[in-house]
């Protein structure tokens, strides 16, 4: 099957700057919206949990839109479906805006997760596909470090304007506009040479994940160790005996490695592949991701001592968020460099999915180690999710070479 024809270097750099702004603005609108509705629901008296469950909508919604954006994607175009997704949260923002219902507060955060979920695995997809080739690390990197910024602008933002202050919901609406506007500065894009004969849908994420196993299984890794375990540091600093102050830092210190490393990873990525002794490309980054799941392993096995040096907690936060970043980052980048148009929107679909699993899975499973063995139950948990993922990688990468 012939490659898909690549647009005119200008045309690219416009298209990939274009939705770097676009995605960015988009998510520091996203990201000061929900801890902002929150907030409002606890003083309008509503319960904890059920302001749990309006939360969780959001990521209902990313669940259930993931395996369908291949097919989104196939019927409407790559453009047309990057307008959508930016034209959703714009709507369902107005909706906060216009109405106080509870119900109808659910739905709308439903319909922005939905609109979020498609965002992130196209954006994704396009720039891994669209960036230079000798320099989609780079590009790549770029992108996932821009996202990461965006879970701390957007909160500081909100602190920053004040969550009682009214003009907080038109702040996140205005930066949803300029999402948009990005959005529709995106300039055409090629049709995808897969547009009519890829599979998509639920039988299209299966046939990915078939053809690409163990980048999922980084997929899943790096979600633990980056997303996951950062929701539960702090109670993880509280069991170690830290006061709330320092336990707090340590999602500061696992942000900070994640912010830190993906773009030097990316970077790595690319010069790698240019030399012989590696075996190509996919072989360069079959040894970064081993040694990334090596040093996750590593600090995971660090885990005994930290009890006797509390300050070793942030060494290892910052080791997790680094190491986990990275290994989404270069997974991304390897099936941004094997695949093209629809094919690649369904793996990155399945990496989406098995890295929020894996985000999904660590905190509440980590937080029930913490309460049952602290000791034993929860290090014995985290190196029981390293450890197959270090070993599994190692026995990739000898058959590579």
């Amino acid at each position: 099957m012939s490659a898909a024809p690549r647009p005119a270097p200008a045309l690219a750099r416009r298209g990939l700057w274009a939705i770097f702004g676009a995605t960015f603005f988009e998510l520091v609108g996203y990201f000061m919206l929900l801890p902002l509705l929150l907030l409002q629901l606890k003083g309008d008296g509503v319960s904890t949990a059920m302001a749990g469950l309006f939360a969780a909508s959001g990521w209902v919604g990313i669940f259930a839109i993931t395996p369908f954006a291949s097919a989104i994607t196939q019927t409407l175009g790559r453009r047309p479906t990057l307008w959508l997704s930016a034209l959703i949260p714009v709507i369902a923002t107005t909706g906060f805006l216009l109405s106080d219902a509870l119900a109808a507060w659910f739905v709308f955060q439903f319909v922005a997760g939905l609109a979020s979920g498609l965002r992130w695995v196209l954006a994704e997809a396009v720039v891994a596909e669209f960036a230079p080739p000798l320099q989609r690390g780079r590009f790549v990197g770029l992108f996932e470090t821009m996202v990461g910024t965006t879970f701390v602008i957007g909160p500081a933002l909100l602190a920053l304007v004040g969550p009682q202050n009214p003009a907080a919901l038109w702040l996140v609406l205005g930066c949803l506009l300029l999402g948009l506007l990005g959005s529709l500065w995106i300039p055409r894009l090629p049709p995808a040479h897969d547009a009519h004969q890829a599979r998509v849908g639920l039988h299209g994420v299966w046939h990915a994940l078939r053809a690409h196993p163990l980048i999922m299984t980084v997929g899943f890794v790096g979600g633990f160790f980056e997303s996951g375990l950062t929701s539960i540091l702090p109670l993880y600093g509280l069991a170690l005996g830290m006061g709330a102050t320092a336990a707090a830092l340590l999602v500061s210190a696992s942000g900070l490695g994640s912010a830190l490393m993906m773009l030097p990873a990316g970077l790595l990525a690319d010069r790698l592949a240019l030399q012989p002794r590696w075996g190509g490309a996919h072989g360069a980054r079959l040894a970064i991701l081993q040694a990334c799941a090596l040093v996750t392993l590593a600090a995971t096995a660090l885990i005994p001592f930290v009890a006797g040096a509390p300050w070793l907690a942030a060494v290892v936060a910052f080791v997790w968020g680094g190491a986990g970043g990275s290994l989404y980052t270069l997974a991304m980048i390897d099936i941004g460099s094997r695949e093209q148009g629809i094919t690649l929107v369904n793996s990155t679909a399945v990496l989406v999915l098995s890295y929020t699993l894996g985000g999904t899975l660590a905190p509440a499973l980590g937080a029930a180690m913490l309460d049952w063995a602290p000791v034993i139950g929860f290090p014995a948990l985290l190196l029981a999710v390293a450890g197959p993922g270090w070993w599994l990688l190692r026995r990739a990468s000898r058959a590579e070479g």
